[in-house]
């Protein structure tokens, strides 16, 4: 590796949490150590900040934690099955804006636009990041 591994505190610094946030999203498989040390603290690496944003960012958005594990650790063809069915949902939601009232088109704008930013989250993501 290029740059030196993080000790738990260093890495919670970095990204801006708390150390108990990093053992959080440790525990629910968000991150994971790279490795450990002879005295068994765990070392993460410097790519493991940029994670962690992400994490929070998708949070903000309202995805639940369990959720953004999945999608993390999910295989290709989950990816695929699982950008199928945000295809069908984002076909389902226009169908809807065309026939609503005036006053639901702005919420239904408001959700298209969400949706669009999480997308453009996701394709933030690089492809190995998903891989077991």
């Amino acid at each position: 590796m290029s740059e030196a591994l993080l000790k738990i505190g260093e890495l919670a610094a970095r990204a801006g949490v708390s150390i108990r946030t990093v053992d959080y999203y440790t525990t629910l498989g968000l991150i994971s150590p790279a490795q450990r040390t002879a005295s068994n603290y765990r070392l993460y690496s410097p790519a493991d900040v940029d994670r962690i944003h992400l994490v929070q960012r998708l949070e903000v958005h309202g995805v639940p934690l369990d959720e953004i594990s999945a999608a993390l650790t999910a295989r290709q063809a989950d990816v695929t099955a699982i950008l199928d069915r945000i295809d069908v949902d984002l076909q389902a939601l226009q169908t809807a804006a065309d026939g609503a009232a005036p006053e639901m088109q702005g919420l239904l704008a408001v959700i298209a636009t969400r949706v669009h930013s999480l997308i453009t989250i996701a394709l933030q993501l690089p492809p190995d990041s998903y891989l077991p």
